[in-house]
């Protein structure tokens, strides 16, 4: 049998719902101008939120094992939706970027790349339906 992660979430009122995950707390609300109050993230910005924080644990490990000592990662992720319903993403662009001195290319490649083919379930999950690319920018310090 294949593992089961398992969430609650619960109505708040209006357009607020709280997730109950392992113990933590999110908020999910939409803005004033949808009838919402703005109390938190919508569920479509999360799952660009899931695919940064899958991909970058699977980075920054990999280049730990790798012993490449980065001062700072960030991970940013652009979605484009659709403008018709149900709206969704029909893209994400991911944008990898490290900073550190001199960090060599080729290993902060090999493990993005490790993460996006071999090790990332979100992005595997999200390449089945829809465009994913990605860059790396480095910063020197």
């Amino acid at each position: 049998m294949a593992n089961q992660l398992k969430i609650k979430s619960e109505w708040k009122g209006d357009l607020t719902f709280v997730a109950n995950i392992n113990g933590h707390k999110v908020i999910m609300d939409a803005p004033e101008t949808s009838g919402g109050h703005d109390l938190g993230p919508g569920p479509k910005t999360l799952q660009l939120v899931a695919l940064s924080g899958c991909t970058g644990m699977d980075v920054v490990s990999i280049l730990k094992k790798m012993h490449v000592a980065i001062e700072k990662c960030t991970i940013e992720v652009i979605g484009d939706v659709t403008d018709e319903h149900p709206k969704q993403y029909s893209k994400m662009h991911v944008i990898y970027e490290f900073t550190g001195k001199d960090l060599p290319i080729e290993k902060l490649q090999k493990a993005v790349k490790m993460s996006e083919e071999t090790y990332c379930g979100v992005e595997a999950l999200y390449r089945k339906a829809i465009e994913v690319t990605s860059e790396i920018r480095v910063i020197e310090i």
